[in-house]
């Protein structure tokens, strides 16, 4: 039974970092493309960020574009995410989602294998 779980969340100041992490099990994680996605209390859904299988290509939002950093170690079936110049706006509980982004939220809710999420909240 595939199973995620992140870490590495917190409270930080505008302008701190943090970084994410995903342990991926269950599956053969080498294989997947994997993503970050995120949901602000009162928001909807927004992909983040993603990574095919072998990091040979990355995509991000606009609104992280320049600031996060996706990766992946297939050794350790680990998932990352480097985050700088955190912003208030950047606060949401962070998933990681074993597919690649789609366009219709709910499919994707219901379909695909989310881990629990960690909470990062970036205030002064």
């Amino acid at each position: 039974q595939a199973r995620l779980v992140e870490s590495g969340g917190g409270l930080v100041h505008p302008g701190g970092s943090l970084n994410l992490s995903c342990a991926a099990s269950g599956f053969t994680f080498s294989k997947l493309p994997m993503t970050w996605a995120r949901q602000a209390p009162g928001k909807g859904l927004e992909w983040v960020a993603a990574i095919y299988s072998d990091s040979s290509h990355t995509w991000y939002s606009e609104s992280v574009k320049g600031r996060f950093t996706i990766s992946r170690d297939n050794e350790k079936n680990q998932l990352y995410l480097e985050m700088n110049n955190l912003q208030p706006e950047d606060t949401a509980l962070y998933q990681c989602v074993k597919s690649w982004p789609n366009s219709d939220h709910d499919y994707a809710r219901t379909h695909y294998t989310w881990g629990q999420g960690t909470q990062v909240t970036v205030s002064s």
